[in-house]
């Protein structure tokens, strides 16, 4: 008997319905065959999904059964086509009864018939919303991700036998309610780090509240201990909340990649990733086979912190500059192209040179000219050109850190991150229905229309370009830079000194 089950596959962050065909044949040699190009991990199905069904008081049928994913030209992988083929077997040897309305059956089946956490529920849901698909059933620890969308019937299944049950009117699974997005709360979390307890770095810290108020990208250049690690982690005590629209988008990406935790649902704290510098071009950018998101992608609306930045090998830096200026990645494949949103802001941080103390007072460089040169030709002028913010992280002064507890009085995370907030929700309504965030998404026809620029800031601007030889990219970052200035300073149009502190931060790269 000829049985059919839907289900889906992910390719991007779009999920494609698949009908997964099982007919059991009475007649022939037994055997488990699946057909419609799966991978190795829907291959090793056949040992779950049998060992499944006869834990759950099913005997397996020594007959001959073929499983067809449909359309067969669409690469299919994971695990999570073990439902519905245990279903469509359950439902050809007439042992359950398929729902009337269209469902999507969906995730991975343990040994002893139970549920696992599955990923790419999220993406589940918003493609049955869109295709009408009213029925979910899916993994109990996973439900969560699918409830968040309205309008679907979420049934968060425990076990096989469990569904069998309910398939069969005996037992009952109550479907989720809708998990209503609730207003992404302003409160205050404690962090790793705050920024009160950074002694000095006064410079620094204002640049990276400006960075964080605009999404700018922002490069740390200083040696040794000078607290750039410790001042890239802080920054994630100041970021504002994720907006309901940002938290939906990022919400996708790690629906598809599982990082997602079980028994949770909308991602709702604004990302902070780190790699490190061994980490490979696809595990950075996104890619493989199958293409999947990279750390510029979990770090879309976020934050990407990399950390001895001269030290990635100069193709995987290199390969930066296409996201860092468009916000996506675009990765082309024979099946076809896949588009990853990648609008993060890149913290950056590097040594000046090998040893570390080039330039510094009291502790002599050992490296050469040579070595010097090579390292920091790693950094290329394009890529240094879209990093907004340039800062030096100079060595802390003894003196200021005996005196720590008469140090500890700056300003504390919590009021920077207000300060941070108010910027954005300045930015937030001006670009409303735009589907951009922040000052640095902004594109040129943006700059032109919403930020209103003092003659003598454009003067100002003007006398920079031509002395410092600036480009025009560079022209319109300080633009940008400047433009959060003036938010975080609560006022209305740019001025002269918004512009000339904008420029501090670009002007030592280019003289």
């Amino acid at each position: 008997m000829l049985t059919k089950v839907l289900s889906a596959a992910h390719f991007g962050l779009e999920a494609t319905p698949i009908e997964v065909e099982v007919n059991v044949f009475k007649k022939g040699f037994p055997g488990f065959s699946i057909i419609g190009l799966p991978n190795k991990s829907i291959e090793e199905a056949k040992e779950r999904v049998k060992t499944a069904l006869i834990n759950s008081g099913i005997e397996f049928p020594n007959l001959k059964i073929i499983v067809n994913l449909a359309p067969a030209d669409i690469p299919k992988e994971g695990s999570l086509y073990d439902l519905p083929i245990a279903i469509g077997i359950l439902s050809s040897m007439e042992l359950v009864e398929p729902p009337e309305e269209k469902s999507f059956f969906y995730g991975e089946l343990s040994l002893d018939g139970g549920l696992r956490h599955t990923k790419g529920v999220f993406l589940l849901a918003l493609a049955a919303k869109s295709l009408g698909i009213k029925n979910l059933f899916v993994p109990k620890d996973s439900a969560n991700e699918a409830a968040v969308i309205g309008g679907i019937n979420v049934y968060p299944v425990s076990s096989l036998s469990e569904l069998i049950g309910f398939l069969n009117g005996i037992s009952e699974i109550k479907k989720l309610d809708h998990i209503v997005h609730r207003s992404l709360s302003t409160d205050y979390e404690a962090v790793e780090f705050d920024f009160s307890e950074i002694i000095g770095q006064e410079s620094a810290k204002r640049a990276m509240t400006i960075a964080a108020a605009g999404g700018h990208n922002i490069f740390m250049q200083g040696p040794p201990g000078a607290g750039k690690t410790m001042l890239a982690r802080a920054t994630a005590g100041i970021l504002p909340p994720l907006n309901e629209e940002e938290s939906l988008e990022v919400t996708k990406i790690y629906s598809l990649t599982g990082n997602i935790p079980p028994g949770e649902g909308l991602i709702t704290q604004r990302p902070f990733r780190t790699a490190h510098h061994t980490t490979s071009r696809i595990g950075l950018i996104g890619g493989g086979s199958d293409p999947h998101p990279g750390e510029i992608s979990l770090s879309h609306n976020g934050v990407l912190f990399l950390d001895e930045f001269p030290e990635f090998p100069r193709s995987t830096l290199e390969a930066l500059r296409q996201p860092l200026e468009d916000g996506k990645v675009s990765i082309i494949r024979i099946a076809g192209s896949v588009t990853f949103p990648a609008s993060f802001m890149l913290i950056a941080a590097s040594n000046p040179c090998p040893c570390g103390y080039l330039g510094d007072p009291k502790k002599e460089c050992k490296c050469t000219p040579r070595m010097i040169m090579k390292y920091q030709a790693k950094l290329s002028g394009p890529l240094m050109d879209r990093i907004d913010l340039h800062i030096n992280v100079p060595a802390v002064d003894i003196d200021k850190l005996i005196d720590t507890p008469r140090q500890l009085g700056s300003q504390t995370s919590r009021q920077i991150r207000e300060q941070v907030i108010k910027a954005r929700e300045t930015q937030n309504k001006k670009f409303k229905g735009l589907k951009i965030y922040t000052n640095a998404n902004m594109k040129n026809k943006h700059i032109a229309k919403f930020c209103d620029i003092d003659k003598g800031s454009l003067l100002l601007l003007k006398q920079a370009v031509n002395t410092y030889n600036l480009s025009a990219r560079t022209y319109f970052r300080l633009i940008k830079v400047s433009q959060t200035i003036c938010d975080l300073a609560g006022e209305n149009r740019i001025l002269p000194n918004h512009v000339a502190e904008a420029l501090q931060y670009r002007i030592r790269t280019n003289d």
